[in-house]
């Protein structure tokens, strides 16, 4: 599969006239918990020559689009951001890009600009809104798909996972592991509770995912409850954060004289 990935960057660096910076993993697989059907969810940062960016019309206005993605097919969906869209969702410590940029599964990198960003994470970081961002989902999540008299196994992590990354920026103020299984060991101690979730994690993997049964009280009362107090918690924090801007343009600039100045011997694969 990885082949096939580094087969499609190629075709779209050809296809559209970009570079791309940076391929990941960014569904089941990156957090761990993939079941024997999970498909491939590849994300991708990419850059456009330097006369793109010079014209009267912004990236992402009109027919310039800031995103490209490829027909989502059974075992592959491959879609990635334009650099200044990542940038500017970069800035407002948008969860989805930081989690791209936390996946514990690259299939490809080049250049500097990835890394450099992610030495500015301290920069944009906002744990309130990213506590925000995972209540939400959870919230969402737990009463639109757990609260029936037949639930889906795989619909608890949708709830679990958000909550339990709640609970790791309350506890550690920085952005949560993506791995399920460790956002597990951490932050829930032993328990029964603890053993419930470890018995559907292990049911989920082996191919049970889609199985319905009759909602597990326990795991819905503790997910009723911790939500209640993460959201009474994300009330007290603070929202204040410097302006990164400057120096996300700075990096911008700066990746554009990398990418399109320099040999594409400095190209590398993981």
């Amino acid at each position: 599969m990885k082949e096939r990935i580094l087969s499609a960057i190629n075709d779209i660096e050809k296809e559209h006239h970009v570079k791309i910076l940076y391929a990941c993993e960014s569904g089941s697989r990156a957090w761990g918990s993939p079941s024997k059907d999970s498909d491939y969810d590849v994300r991708f940062i990419y850059v456009h020559k330097k006369e793109h960016y010079l014209s009267i019309d912004p990236v992402g206005v009109g027919k310039k689009r800031d995103v490209i993605e490829l027909p989502i097919d059974d075992l592959l969906d491959m879609s990635g951001w334009e650099l200044t869209k990542a940038l500017k969702l970069f800035r407002k410590s948008n969860p989805p890009l930081l989690e791209w940029l936390h996946s514990p599964i690259v299939y490809y990198t080049a250049f500097s600009t990835v890394e450099r960003m992610k030495e500015l994470e301290n920069d944009v970081f906002a744990p309130h809104s990213c506590m925000y961002h995972y209540l939400n989902m959870a919230r969402k999540n737990y009463r639109e798909y757990l609260q029936r008299d037949q639930v889906k196994l795989k619909k608890y992590f949708y709830a679990l996972r958000p909550v339990l990354a709640t609970k790791w920026i309350e506890q550690f103020n920085e952005f949560p592991p993506l791995e399920f299984p460790t956002l597990l060991e951490k932050m829930l101690p032993e328990s029964q509770i603890k053993n419930e979730v470890e018995t559907l994690l292990q049911r989920k993997m082996a191919g049970d995912e889609l199985d319905k049964e009759p909602p597990n009280l326990l795991i819905n009362e503790f997910l009723s409850t911790e939500i209640a107090q993460l959201e009474a918690y994300a009330k007290t924090m603070n929202s204040a954060l410097s302006d990164p801007t400057e120096k996300l343009d700075e990096l911008f600039r700066e990746a554009l004289d990398e990418v399109w100045e320099i040999k594409s011997s400095s190209r590398f694969f993981l």
